[in-house]
């Protein structure tokens, strides 16, 4: 692996870790500059999520006071969570690199339009689940059901998980957006752990190429504190929006054209 290599994927953690405290969606940078750097497309999706994780944690443990506001709830999320998550994981590695190349303009349009239409899912969702009403008419198992769909698809494919996570806290009756954000960290940490440990066990992750998008993703997401006050979150989302797009079509091309 050649410095320049390493400083490329460094810089796309950097950028990708800024985004994602700015506005969401720094695996649209990270995830591509891996499969560019050469590391193949299972590996690339591993370590991405590898990747991300400490982010996330950091970002759980910044909201800790909001999170611990629902600790009813924590012990099932966490559950159903490790077991999504092991399970996304699990199919990932039972992927050979050539479908998984077959299915990444779908998983990618799936998260750029989750992207784009998220904020407008969360407060329709929420409109309809004020007071907990949802989470009441819906059932407890029915919302538990669906959280381990959704901690699946972030064991499986990170990118978007946030956002759909997002949509599912409005649709299980939560209105607060800080503690909206924490539990939405908590459990992306918690599925990407899981994740990350199944795939270290069999040797899924491009450790070096990872590491470098880490620190990156690390410096970057402390630094996006200064430039928060610097960068309009719309402009940061509007780029993500047309990046995101673009490299949709993309991989759209380069697979089936």
């Amino acid at each position: 692996m050649d410095e320049l290599t390493l400083l490329m994927l460094f810089a796309a953690g950097l950028v990708g870790g800024m985004i994602n405290s700015l506005a969401g969606g720094g695996s649209f940078i990270m995830f591509p500059a891996l499969l560019l750097a050469g590391v193949p497309p299972v590996l690339a999706n591993a370590s991405n999520t590898y990747a991300c994780l400490p982010g996330y944690v950091s970002g759980a443990l910044g909201y800790w006071r909001q999170i611990a506001a629902h600790k009813d709830k924590l012990v099932l999320f966490c559950i159903v969570g490790l077991a999504g998550g092991y399970l996304g994981a699990e199919l990932l590695m039972r992927v050979t690199d050539a479908q998984f190349s077959v299915i990444i303009p779908w998983l990618m349009l799936f998260a750029v339009v989750i992207y784009i239409f998220g904020a407008r899912i969360n407060r329709f969702l929420a409109a309809r689940s004020r007071g907990g009403r949802g989470a009441r008419t819906a059932g407890a198992i029915s919302l538990a059901l669906l959280l381990l769909v959704v901690s699946f698809y972030g064991g499986f494919f990170n990118a978007g998980l946030g956002i759909i996570l997002l949509a599912y806290l409005a649709l299980a009756g939560l209105n607060d957006v800080h503690e909206m954000n924490g539990l939405k960290l908590l459990m992306s940490a918690v599925v990407s752990v899981v994740a990350v440990i199944r795939f270290a066990a069999t040797g899924s992750i491009a450790w070096v190429e990872g590491s470098a998008a880490l620190a990156g993703a690390v410096v970057g997401g402390f630094g996006a504190a200064y430039f928060a006050t610097l960068i309009p979150a719309k402009f940061i989302r509007g780029f993500v929006i047309v990046y995101g797009a673009g490299l949709t079509v993309w991989f759209f091309l380069v697979t089936y054209g």
